[in-house]
């Protein structure tokens, strides 16, 4: 692995290069709780890396968690490092300076472990252009004593397209999985490094901290599909599990937060007020890879806002989850909190909240000390016929009389989420949106008595995702996305009432096409990211840098010598008996379990949310032993899993 002795920095030579880039104090490190440790003094080394702009990456929670708690450990150091925007990644590959970490601008080659947070696949060619501008070779096949390049986040539970890149996978939590990996290099490191780097991988595939892919083999059927993946080493598990923390409380991560010298996309204090979702939204595969739900307890929540906000400064709280509103002492936070910060310059937030978990009382305690800003809700399908297929268990009424009830206590705006190309969509089901933002509009104006009421729908494509029940599902592809969002449009405009009240914020299909292509791939994609990337790829994520001509033609360039194409993994349907690429890698729900979900989707069958209507036997619960808690209210919270 890495050396021991500690490299020189690199910001001697970096820093006359900084004068001639765009936002140049996004490199230069020294932010407040940033946590520089002599390299020397500790015997193992991880540098942390969100693989997007600082801006969206440094406030990212899971990379903010990890840095903390692995920095409490005084034999193991943790910085921190990001895709370096193109103008100043020219400079460096002309000047032969390495990608370097902000903390003590030291190379990334020399660290122990890289690893890399992944939120959407669109992050893929920045993983390459950094390991590039690193000196790491590509392909983990072709490294020696280059550190270990580790996945995790919600991409990586399946990260077969780009198994050749990463040495390893850490599926679901990182708190723990963290450590366990610090703790087998430290040993693998104090043992004399037997077997060099394959020994220390064999070390953490076996004792199950991360996936391997270099330990299973793939077999591939004519037809194109996989026809089994085995292991390929004795004492490597036939399935890689993930990781569950369950005891939030014991984790109470991030305490002191880096503060950001540049702007970045979030600039608050977050906390994680609990984890999980047992809604059953059929698309999400953020809700089905985090169960069960986890909750923190009131008291923990509030030491955490309390420490943040002194350690940072900052002025707003936001209160994370999948469905914050969904939180069994939800009321009583916000009202603590509240209290707590009445009078002073502190607001509270609910990013993400359901229609059917919001109330006024809430949202009145969130707006108390006078900042009340817009409401978001997320009714993603237009029609009610659409809602059920896709298990959002909210009807057009129930949005319309909170957005009432809000209006008539002063609020003036509303957004509003879809998506377009769902399972079973129609032209109708789309077309359905502007009838209900029409609606929205009457409301507000009604309850409020001003004409002054907006609406704004944001619009984003489909993407059929892992472990979800749509795993199976055809993806709808770019041209049927965007002539529907066309119709929308028209319709909108042609509405001379409510149209001029109405705001339309929409993403064309083909970013998603790719999205679908790397989510639900299997290792024959990598290729193709390859190509992408050496053709000038990545920031794929940014409107002006993405280019689908360039991942058409790479796809194109690539796929039919193995008898695919950018088709058959888009806009195809699955069968059940089909070895999807990541049936090797278990989130913990039955495979029989989602194909039923799947089944009854086409149908409109909705499943209530099981922390309140008992268990639908999805997998998670059972594998892990169960026990019931019993919540404040008296109703029993979701069979809460406890490891035994």
């Amino acid at each position: 692995m890495a050396v021991s002795a500690a490299p020189a920095s690199l910001f001697p030579r970096l820093e006359p290069l900084l004068a001639r880039v765009n936002k140049p104090v996004q490199y230069v490190g020294g932010e407040v709780n940033s946590q520089p440790k002599a390299f020397g003094d500790v015997e193992v080394r991880w540098a942390l890396m969100y693989p997007d702009a600082y801006e969206v990456g440094q406030p990212n929670q899971g990379v903010a968690i990890l840095y903390e708690l692995l920095n409490e450990r005084p034999w193991i150091c943790a910085e921190r490092t990001y895709t370096i925007w193109p103008d100043l990644a020219a400079l460096m590959r002309r000047a032969g300076i390495p990608q370097f970490t902000l903390e003590n601008h030291l190379p990334v080659a020399a660290f122990d472990v890289l690893g890399v947070s992944f939120s959407t696949e669109l992050g893929y060619t920045n993983l390459l252009e950094s390991l590039d501008l690193a000196g790491i070779p590509l392909h983990a096949g072709d490294r020696g004593t280059e550190p270990l390049v580790i996945a995790g986040g919600h991409a990586a539970f399946n990260p077969e397209p780009i198994a050749d890149f990463i040495d390893a996978a850490v599926l679901g939590d990182g708190e723990e999985a963290a450590i366990t990996i610090s703790a087998v290099i430290r040993q693998w490191k104090s043992d004399g490094s037997p077997e060099g780097r394959v020994g220390l991988l064999h070390r953490l595939a076996a004792c199950g901290a991360v996936y391997v892919p270099r330990f299973y083999d793939v077999a591939y059927a004519a037809d194109g599909a996989i026809s089994q993946v085995l292991p390929n080493r004795p004492g490597i598990p036939e399935r890689a599990v993930k990781h569950t923390l369950m005891e939030l409380d014991e984790w109470p991560y991030p305490a002191r937060p880096i503060v950001p010298l540049a702007e970045t996309v979030h600039e608050r204090y977050s906390v994680e007020i609990f984890r999980g979702c047992t809604r059953g939204c059929r698309f999400c595969q953020a809700g089905m890879i985090t169960r069960p739900v986890r909750e923190r307890n009131i008291e923990t929540i509030g030491k955490m806002v309390e420490r943040g906000l002194a350690a940072t400064g900052l002025e707003e709280v936001g209160l994370l989850s999948l469905s914050s509103a969904d939180h069994s002492e939800i009321g009583e936070v916000t009202h603590q909190l509240a209290d707590r910060y009445a009078g002073g310059n502190v607001s509270l937030s609910l990013p993400s909240t359901r229609v059917d978990a919001f109330n006024i009382d809430l949202a009145n305690e969130l707006s108390r000390n006078g900042r009340r800003s817009g409401l978001t809700f997320a009714p993603e399908g237009g029609s009610e016929r659409l809602r059920k297929v896709i298990n959002k268990m909210v009807s057009e009424d129930d949005l319309i009389n909170t957005v009432a009830a809000a209006f008539s206590q002063g609020w003036r705006q509303v957004k509003l989420y879809f998506m377009c190309g769902l399972p079973t969509e129609t032209d109708e089901d789309v077309l359905a949106i502007a009838d209900m933002a029409a609606r929205v509009i009457e409301t507000g104006r009604r309850a409020s008595g001003t004409r002054d009421i907006r609406c704004t729908i944001s619009i984003g494509g489909f993407v059929p995702k892992p472990h979800t029940p749509f795993q199976w599902a055809a993806q709808a592809d770019a041209d049927t996305i965007d002539r529907r969002l066309m119709l929308l449009k028209e319709k909108i405009r042609a509405d001379r009432r409510y149209g001029r009240a109405i705001g339309m914020r929409y993403h064309d299909g083909k970013p998603g096409m790719i999205e679908g292509l790397l989510s639900r791939g299997d290792r024959r994609v990598g290729a193709v990211i390859e190509q992408v990337w050496r053709d000038g790829g990545h920031f794929d994520g940014w409107s002006e840098h993405f280019s689908f001509e360039r991942w058409v033609a790479a796809a194109e360039r690539v796929l039919p010598d193995q008898g695919v194409s950018l088709a058959w993994y888009t806009t195809r349907e699955r069968t059940q008996g089909e070895v999807l690429p990541w049936d090797h890698l278990d989130a913990g729900l039955d495979r029989a379990w989602l194909w039923q979900d799947w089944v009854d989707s086409t149908s409109g069958a909705e499943v209530d949310d099981c922390r309140w209507s008992g268990c639908y036997d999805c997998g998670v619960c059972p594998e892990l032993g169960t026990e019931i808690q019993i919540g404040p209210t008296g109703r029993s919270l979701l069979p809460l899993t406890v490891l035994r």
